[in-house]
């Protein structure tokens, strides 16, 4: 697995201190992108929460997602969230450490009373004393918060820095990449009451490996002996238990998932599936992937449009539209690009491979944000994708009447482009399109697309849902 060293260098380190009678939360930035451009200590709020010990429980549940991998829970990881100040409200964004968990606090404008600042992505120094105090806040008193540090300490600071060094392995910056994608497939499934909600979760069995299905049953949920419509998957349900922390706030629980049957989708015994909690004025969102042994990283839901040529070149006129909104929509950037919605789609999901992009499943709208990784880094780390475009390059792809003749490394295979794409290869019968498309159906993708110029993305990340290859 490979992973690059990522530095995080904070003026100080967060805490969480007692001024005149009340408590501030002072949370630290690190370098990051602005709306101002490059900033080293961006600030992004100042003021005070309207639910003090709600946000203290959801910014530990973000944080502990971070410091966890729930595939292997003896090996401890630590990755610092992730906040983007989007104008009217803050998100708290983390990956487990297995890549297989994805969560996200939003703090909405009726959970904030104060001044916001500015618009951009950092990250934001989470440390162990932190913790601690934050298990600490009460919900009786008043909690100020600063999301950056103030000018006057930036201007003057010339004392030791914090700086940590950590490695961030390319699955989670892939992770970003895909499930976006794969969120951006979920409907509102079941929506329940806090009471029910906190019963059904208490009774969750403890078993991390265990695959379930839930279905809505009057104001609750039940437990499916298997996939059928309207029913959402709930692959290890030990990785809820960071809900745990807010459910005493909690006011409803949403699930969302993509549209199964009773065989479930493509073939797969287990699909993704997003499960948020409605909080005073903010929400909760975890988003599971269909194993937990297998991490969002490798789903392949980016490949196909990856594979659209004309993709960078929509992406970059896409990004000069983007201006750190917090609801993205689609049918408005394809009127102002003057692209089709499909074309705008794929750009997106190009985006999305440098952490630009990402989705907000209760609201249904993308959300734009800026992590500092190299987009270019997308293709390096999809190899199907790569050896696709090898293959096509070497003249390998050979139309077939309505199919394709593809030659592989070892053999000759046959491809239909009709719905995802179907294959010969071992790769494909074993996963049938639950991990994205094959390197041969992407090859035949690609030379279809330049054979007729045609500017349509991939569609095979309509249903993707697959796991780590």
């Amino acid at each position: 697995m490979s992973s690059s060293v990522q530095s995080f260098t904070y003026l100080r380190a967060s805490a969480l201190h007692t001024h005149e009678g009340t408590p501030q939360l002072s949370l630290e930035t690190c370098g990051g992108l602005t709306s101002h451009g490059l900033t080293p200590f961006p600030r992004f709020f100042s003021g005070f929460l309207t639910a003090p010990e709600a946000a203290a429980g959801g910014l530990l549940a973000v944080a502990d997602v971070a410091a966890t991998r729930y595939h292997q829970p003896q090996n401890r990881a630590w990755l610092d969230p992730v906040v983007t100040g989007n104008g009217d409200r803050l998100r708290f964004e983390s990956f487990s450490g297995c890549g297989g968990v994805y969560a996200r606090l939003d703090v909405l404008p009726p959970g904030i009373d104060g001044d916001m600042l500015g618009t951009g992505t950092t990250n934001v120094d989470v440390n162990a004393p932190l913790r601690a105090a934050l298990a600490m806040v009460g919900a009786t008193d008043p909690l100020h918060v600063a999301v950056g540090p103030d000018d006057v300490t930036v201007t003057t600071f010339d004392g030791p820095v914090v700086e940590k060094k950590v490695p961030l392995p390319d699955r989670w910056l892939r992770g970003f990449a895909e499930v976006q994608v794969i969120a951006s497939r979920f409907d509102l499934r079941a929506e329940i009451p806090a009471v029910e909600a906190v019963r059904f979760l208490r009774a969750l069995p403890r078993n991390g490996r265990q695959v379930l299905w839930v279905r809505p049953f009057g104001r609750t949920l039940r437990v499916s002996p298997g996939p059928a419509p309207g029913a959402v998957c709930l692959a290890g349900p030990d990785r809820l238990r960071a809900l745990n922390r807010i459910l005493r706030h909690a006011k409803a629980l949403r699930i969302y998932g993509p549209a199964v049957t009773a065989g479930g989708i493509g073939g797969a015994a287990a699909v993704a599936s997003a499960w948020e909690i409605e909080l005073p004025g903010m929400r909760l969102t975890l988003t599971l992937s269909p194993d937990p042994a297998r991490g969002f990283s490798g789903e392949g839901a980016v490949l196909g449009d990856l594979a659209a040529d004309e993709a960078a070149a929509d992406a970059d006129l896409i990004a000069a539209l983007l201006a750190w909104e917090p609801r993205v929509e689609v049918g408005d950037l394809a009127r102002e690009g003057g692209l089709t919605p499909g074309r705008v789609r794929a750009a997106l999901v190009l985006l999305g491979t440098a952490g630009r992009i990402g989705y907000d499943v209760s609201e249904a709208a993308y959300f734009h944000r800026e992590l500092p990784y190299d987009s270019g880094r997308a293709e390096r780390m999809n190899p199907r994708l790569r050896d696709a475009r090898a293959i096509v390059d070497r003249r390998d792809v050979t139309p077939d009447g309505e199919r394709f003749r593809v030659v592989g490394t070892t053999a000759s295979y046959h491809v239909r482009l009709h719905e995802d794409g179907t294959c010969t290869c071992e790769w494909w019968a074993k996963h049938r399109g639950g991990r994205g498309p094959c390197k041969h159906v992407l090859a035949a993708q690609i030379y279809a697309r330049r054979e007729s110029g045609a500017a349509t993305p991939g569609t095979a990340s309509a249903e993707a849902a697959g796991a780590t290859r």
